[in-house]
Formats: structure tokens, C-alpha cells, sequence
């Protein structure tokens, strides 16, 4: 019985590979465009953290999370996008989460870590059959 419901979950793993992409991407496109939204305090909030160069580097990382966020949910070049995106959110956490005294900034630190382990393991697995990278390899 566990062999036929393993291979009946098999079936659907490309369909939960999409889903998957669209919800861990969806966070990156929406702080993207809050950061753009809301530009100036976003800048505030980079020099505080003592981010070098806040004018310069907010609209770059917000950006980054746009296009980047964007080539995962749609699975173009999923692979070093979402390293790219595991790489951001480690230092994301490193910089901004190490406050452990505050239990809000140590959820925020682990919450980093499982999004980190969820873009290496779409880096690991690949976008699945419902993505770009798959009609792109299919026909070179």
C-alpha cells in the first residue's frame, strides 16, 4: 500500500515543484516591490542596519529580489537564480536577524534559514517539467 501511494505522490511532483517555486518566489516579488513602493524608508532602514552605500544598494537588492524572484517563479535559469536568492536571504539573516536576545529576530533569523533550504533544494531538484528551463533544454 505505502508503494502505491508513494507512487501516485511520485506522479504529481512536478505540479508541487511549480507550486512551490510560486510561493517561495512570491515573497521576493512582493518585498521587491514594497521596497520601490516605499523607497526612502527602505533606505532608512539599510543605513541603520549599517548596509554601506543604502542609497545605491536598497533599489540594487530590491531589484535583484524582483528579477530574481521572478526567474524562479516562472523557472527560467531556476537553478543560480535560487542560489542567488539562498545567498541573499543567508546574508539578509546575518545582517539583519542576529539578535537572538529578541525571540522576533531569532524567528526571522530561522525563517531565513528554511527559505534558504528551500531555494537549495529547487537548486538541487531543478524547476520541474512546468517551467521554462524545461523548453529551453528541450530544444537546443
Amino acid at each position: 500500500m505505502l508503494k502505491q501511494i508513494d507512487r501516485h505522490l511520485t506522479a504529481h511532483n512536478d505540479i508541487v515543484l511549480l507550486v512551490a517555486r510560486l510561493l517561495i518566489a512570491a515573497l521576493f516579488l512582493i518585498a521587491g516591490y514594497n521596497a520601490f513602493k516605499s523607497l526612502g524608508p527602505s533606505i532608512g532602514y539599510f543605513g541603520r542596519l549599517g548596509i554601506p552605500m543604502p542609497q545605491i544598494m536598497t533599489p540594487f537588492v530590491a531589484g535583484f529580489e524582483i528579477v530574481v524572484g521572478a526567474l524562479v517563479a516562472i523557472g527560467l535559469f531556476t537553478r543560480p537564480a535560487s542560489l542567488g536568492l539562498a545567498i541573499l536571504v543567508v546574508f539578509a539573516a546575518l545582517i539583519a536577524h542576529t539578535n537572538f536576545a529578541d525571540r522576533a529576530q531569532e524567528i526571522q533569523f530561522w525563517k531565513n534559514m528554511a527559505m534558504t533550504g528551500g531555494f537549495l533544494y529547487v537548486f538541487c531538484f531543478g524547476a520541474g517539467i512546468y517551467s521554462l528551463d524545461r523548453l529551453r533544454t528541450r530544444y537546443r
